[in-house]
């Protein structure tokens, strides 16, 4: 009997042990959230209470630029380097070659800390010139506090989960709380595992890049005279360009050619000329 009494109790402290534990961690969350909407100047909170200082503010900020630029492939080269220097990393750096239907893209995606998200932003015009920008902040304080009261009743049952287990009685009390620890410690990782995504999110900004030639039309065209007027000039200087490009590339060939035509001309019309002249002395 004091065996089966023994597991009975053993299993009756692990359930409720869970219940509380789930109780407390809803608990934390609600004051958590709770000390979060109350202002630092409410008359309603008490001098030294949590609600009293309002949390430090988490927010994930998101931007994206166009830049139009002589050469893609080097702006997306100064830009990663423009990053870098920041303290920033680049995620994604796609290149698209030049044809002969456009002058080629760049589009990177990159990491840029929060507090030198704007001095990036600014540097970008040295790089080329700025089209378009946009810049976009959500406030995630409050799932932070939630994932924070969440992870701490978590670790604060795995704690006694653990104390449990170490003054197990029999096997099979035993196995009931290595099964709900195990289970915590689940919940735990993957608590621990979103916040730190949530944290590397506000930290470091996420900055989009594209990159396009100069004299590339925008896709609504031109917005009036003057900037009809600038496209066509810069795809005039784009084409002259390209136009000397081409002569560069087909000059060594047409000298080449030349060169041939004259080894093979000058021999054949020589020998016409001879063969004209000796059919001609016998009719003389």
């Amino acid at each position: 009997m004091k065996p089966a009494l023994a597991t009975a109790t053993a299993l009756l402290a692990v359930t409720l042990l869970a219940g509380c534990t789930e109780g407390s961690g809803s608990s934390d969350a609600s004051s958590a959230g709770g000390a979060a909407e109350v202002a630092p100047g409410d008359p309603g909170a008490a001098p030294g209470a949590p609600g009293a200082v309002d949390p430090e503010r988490q927010v994930v900020t998101t931007a994206s630029a166009s830049l139009s630029v002589d050469d893609p492939s080097d702006a997306a080269q100064q830009v990663s380097e423009l990053v870098e220097t920041a303290g920033g990393r680049v995620d994604e750096r796609t290149e698209q070659a030049a044809s002969d239907d456009d002058g080629g893209e760049a589009d990177l995606l990159v990491r840029v800390p929060a507090d030198a998200l704007t001095g990036v932003l600014a540097d970008l015009e040295d790089v080329g010139e700025v089209d378009t920008v946009s810049v976009s902040r959500s406030d995630v304080t409050a799932s932070a506090v939630d994932l924070d009261a969440r992870i701490s009743a978590l670790r604060t049952s795995v704690d006694r989960l653990q104390g449990l287990l170490a003054g197990a009685a029999t096997t099979e009390a035993l196995l009931s709380a290595e099964r709900s620890l195990s289970e915590r410690q689940e919940q735990l990782e993957s608590l621990l595992a979103q916040r730190s995504q949530l944290a590397d999110q506000v930290e470091l900004s996420t900055l989009s890049v594209h990159l396009e030639p100069v004299g590339v039309t925008p896709p609504g065209g031109p917005d009036g005279f003057l900037d009809a007027l600038g496209t066509g000039w810069r795809s005039l200087v784009t084409a002259l360009g390209a136009l000397v490009v081409v002569l560069g590339v087909v000059l060594p060939w047409a000298l080449v050619a030349g060169a041939m035509a004259a080894v093979v001309l000058v021999p054949l019309r020589r020998y016409r000329r001879r063969a004209s002249v000796a059919g001609a002395a016998p009719t003389s």
